[in-house]
């Protein structure tokens, strides 16, 4: 038996469910890229303010690509389950705030115009980095991006976040209705100022007038969201399904540990989201380079050197003391290049980044972290990097993750086996490996020169001496004896 609103009185007691009339509520969020992340976070969020009363805030959410959350969803009335797993054990709550999904591409029209309805004051964002269509170095829109291309000459039938969001501005302006807000939450540096920039940038591209509409008009608040959620593995479902009693197809597994931190610059209003445990700001920025810095730069250096060693896993990787030396080394050296607010403890906020990694309970796999490397590089690693060379200190630690990334995009890894590499540049980074090889002062080079990714900083001569050592040595000893030999300066 499915899961459904039908069914909710089936689910055993000790399960936490909807305390709130689902048909009472309306939407007011228009959610684009309806992944696990979303649903593990502000999802849950929503939830928590519809059962304290709120009724005029429920989420539409929309997949931009695949139709899997749809197939999944739609025959649960859109009910799932989030499932927190620490080492005491695994609590489970389903969540109702989700009123609706759909699948963009099926029906654009219809998806503009759910945004494009006042009764829309937010439109959020979880598309991943590359879901942007920019440049991670520079953060300006990139003109020559395919679904750019093609929204520019499809305005009404878009492919892309910016086209979507830009097409139901549109609608809104020529219709005199106000903006809605655009609430990024993905790790992108300053989002909300970078949405804001990528959407004004395409508007420009059709119209002027529109550009300076959305320019003066439309909030974009920056946020920092922050909650580890692995990929929902058939053992997961079927251990949800175990424990309500009916077949849940699209559950999430996450952490006990949540936080979101939002800029409060809101154009038509917002859910009291402080009485869910948001902390609004005035500046988000230094906590979003906190945590890009030190949590998403230490889990991507520890998601390639891992893979590499052969951990599957983050937790797995963390029970390697070498390994979890050199992710509060990341941490470290990231450190001093942070300006955080007085109170601030960075230490603390360290070691409970390493507690995190090393649950067990959560198997978040390396490779998954691995993906899309080409745009998590830039906010992740590159920005410290560049920092640390103005101050005149090494970048070796870094260096060594960055060499990480480059012996993993090679496509082979130290047994020789093949390496399933996603990322949206992928077929030219295969290129560019197969002509250099695996010769660490030909590679280096070669992948330094990706100005998309690196930009200035792959021709200073201190960032290619440092990462063609590291990548050296990684041929050399491999990366569990490259981990060993690194040391902290």
């Amino acid at each position: 038996m499915r899961l459904s609103s039908a069914n909710l009185d089936r689910v055993p007691g000790h399960v936490r469910r909807p305390g709130y009339d689902r048909t009472r509520v309306t939407s007011g969020i228009v959610h684009l890229g309806i992944g696990a992340f979303h649903r593990a976070h502000q999802a849950v969020v929503i939830d928590d303010l519809l059962a304290a009363g709120a009724t005029d805030w429920g989420i539409i959410g929309a997949s931009l690509r695949s139709s899997d959350t749809y197939d999944a969803l739609a025959p649960q009335d859109c009910l799932y389950t989030v499932a927190v797993r620490s080492g005491a054990g695994t609590e489970h709550r389903i969540i109702g705030s989700v009123l609706q999904t759909e699948v963009a591409k099926t029906n654009p029209a219809h998806l503009i115009a759910g945004m494009a309805d006042p009764a829309t004051r937010i439109v959020s964002l979880t598309v991943t980095e590359k879901g942007y269509c920019h440049t991670p170095q520079t953060s300006e829109l990139d003109a020559d991006h395919p679904d750019i291309v093609h929204d520019l000459a499809h305005p009404d039938a878009p492919r892309s976040a910016p086209g979507f969001i830009v097409a139901a501005l549109s609608r809104r302006r020529a219709a005199g209705v106000a903006p809605f807000t655009v609430l990024s939450c993905d790790n992108l540096s300053a989002n909300g100022r970078t949405v804001k920039r990528i959407l004004t940038q395409f508007a420009e591209l059709r119209s002027t007038e529109l550009a300076k509409w959305i320019a003066d008009k439309v909030a974009c608040p920056s946020t920092m969201v922050d909650r580890i959620v692995p990929e929902t593995t058939d053992a997961d479902r079927a251990a949800v399904t175990t424990e309500l009693g009916l077949t849940d197809a699209w559950p999430v597994v996450t952490e006990p540990f949540t936080q979101w931190i939002v800029e409060d610059d809101f154009a038509a209003g917002r859910p009291d989201f402080a009485r869910a445990g948001v902390q609004l700001v005035a500046d988000v920025t230094p906590f979003e380079h906190m945590k890009l810095r030190l949590l998403n730069a230490s889990h991507s250096a520890l998601a390639y050197l891992g893979y590499l060693a052969g951990h599957e896993t983050i937790a797995a990787t963390m029970t390697d003391d070498r390994f979890a030396a050199f992710a509060r080394g990341i941490m470290a050296d990231a450190a001093v290049t942070l300006s955080m607010p007085v109170g601030t403890d960075l230490p603390a906020y360290s070691t409970s980044l390493l507690e995190r990694f090393a649950n067990p309970a959560l198997r978040h796999r390396t490779w998954q972290i691995a993906m899309d490397g080409s745009q998590k590089l830039p906010p992740r690693l590159l920005g410290t990097m560049q920092d640390r060379l103005r101050q005149g200190l090494s970048i070796d630690t870094h260096a060594l993750a960055v060499a990480g990334w480059m012996r993993y995009v090679t496509a082979s890894d130290e047994n020789g086996q093949a390496i399933d590499v996603r990322d949206p540049l992928a077929g030219e980074l295969a290129a560019i490996t197969k002509v250099a090889g695996p010769v660490a002062e030909r590679l280096v080079p070669a992948l330094l020169d990706i100005r998309s990714i690196f930009g200035a900083l792959g021709t200073d001569p201190r960032m290619r001496s440092a990462v063609t050592r590291a990548l050296a040595r990684l041929y050399e000893q491999g990366s569990r004896q490259a981990v060993q030999a690194w040391r902290p300066e």
